[in-house]
């Protein structure tokens, strides 16, 4: 049984498939673009008190999950 699902998991049929197919090609080089610029443009944008508060949230979600 846990051959049956290792083979079907990595079909070698499913390869060759195209994760954009059916999308707007348009539409998909655009998302790609605005995702590159995101991070950069939102750091350039940000006080050094705005990313300072950003950080130390981040760190204390880091820090307050359970193991």
């Amino acid at each position: 049984m846990a051959k049956a699902l290792v083979d079907q998991g990595t079909d070698p049929a499913d390869k060759g498939t195209d994760p954009y197919e059916g999308k707007n090609p348009a539409a998909v080089e655009l998302g790609r673009l605005g995702g590159q610029k995101g991070g950069k443009a939102r750091a350039a944008s940000l006080t050094a008190k705005e990313r300072s508060a950003i950080a130390r949230r981040a760190a204390k979600a880091r820090w307050s999950r359970e193991s």
